[in-house]
């Protein structure tokens, strides 16, 4: 990665000549090809410095004997809110994508660990809410992420030095999988933020027809008749929701929902939305940790309540078709 970095700086004068010459001319519109390239590059450089800074630290902390150290590990927060922060900076700048935030104030989650529970859909999803969790309310985020993202190079070192998990759900596997969460849910402080997705995966028609069919195959009628009326989420989880309410019951719970690039599939939606000129529209609401229910029977009637109102929200404020995919 650190020499592809180095291969793309070097030609970089040349390529960048190139898609200024050639964007104008090709039926895209818009400098997309540019705007592409900027981001590719940027990318690369970031990728190539984080790798150098951790193969740095990881000296330091004399080969890795002391990288779990709070001063360590509050290092590598500071490179991951550095990251997210560039990260966003250029991609609203570069793709026009604009976050309008509505819910409680920053101040009112001070001093308190939090389970936040997000809606999983669309492109970079993910990295938008850890990157309001570390740069605008000042959290150490723990994360329940699926395996396919240790493809990249620095988010897999990265996030392997800190109280992340990565899964690769399997049918069968639930128990392990449960059990994870739970561990890694456990001993939260006052600035630490425990996020997992409930749904599992990005919405889509045809997702929600397999989910459904599987509630009902477990005999759960119910659950597969709610799921049935939700029109913009899959049905949640509940075993890892359920296992970090288990381990954390002190913390707040924050429910996230969020809407603007949920369209935004495959990378060919992607390439045909840009620039996106996109706002996307989240909304954060907190409950207080003594407004849990206790009971797993309770929880997971909460849960799918709370489910229901984040569909609501989303199918109000959500401006284009859903998915069929």
């Amino acid at each position: 990665m650190v020499l592809l970095a180095l291969v793309a700086v070097t030609a970089a004068p040349v390529w960048l000549i190139l898609l200024t010459a050639v964007s104008p001319l090709v039926p895209w519109g818009r400098w997309r090809l540019l705007r592409v390239g900027w981001l590719v590059l940027l990318h690369l450089l970031l990728e190539a410095g984080i790798l150098l800074a951790l193969f740095v630290l990881w000296v330091l902390s004399g080969f890795g004997w002391w990288m779990r150290r709070p001063a360590f590990e509050r290092t590598h927060y500071d490179i991951v809110q550095f990251y997210l922060n560039v990260l966003f900076r250029e991609a609203r700048r570069v793709l026009g994508v604009h976050v309008e935030v509505e819910g409680p104030a920053p101040s009112s989650y001070e001093g308190r660990p939090l389970l936040v529970f997000c809606r999983h859909a669309g492109p970079g999803d993910s990295f938008l809410l850890i990157h309001a969790l570390v740069n605008w309310y000042d959290r150490e985020p723990r994360i329940v992420l699926k395996d396919t993202l240790q493809w990249d190079p620095a988010i897999d070192v990265l996030l392997g030095r800190l109280p992340t998990r990565f899964i690769r759900p399997k049918r069968g596997d639930g128990d392990a999988l449960v059990r994870q969460i739970g561990d890694l849910a456990t001993g939260l402080d006052h600035d630490d933020a425990f996020v997992i997705f409930p749904e599992g995966g990005n919405f889509t028609r045809r997702r929600q027809a397999r989910a459904i069919a599987r509630l009902r195959e477990k005999g759960l009628i119910d659950a597969a008749e709610r799921a049935q009326r939700l029109r913009h989420v899959l049905p949640p989880h509940p075993g890892g929701v359920s296992a970090a309410l288990r381990a954390a019951p002190d913390a707040d719970v924050v429910w996230v929902a969020h809407t603007g690039t949920d369209h935004l599939m495959s990378v060919a939606d992607v390439w045909r939305a840009l620039p996106l000129d996109q706002t996307i529209r989240m909304r954060w609401w907190q409950v207080p940790a003594d407004e849990v229910p206790e009971s797993d029977a309770d929880r997971l009637v909460w849960l799918q309540d709370w489910w229901v109102r984040i569909d609501d929200w989303i199918d109000e404020h959500r401006t284009v078709p859903v998915p069929e995919a």
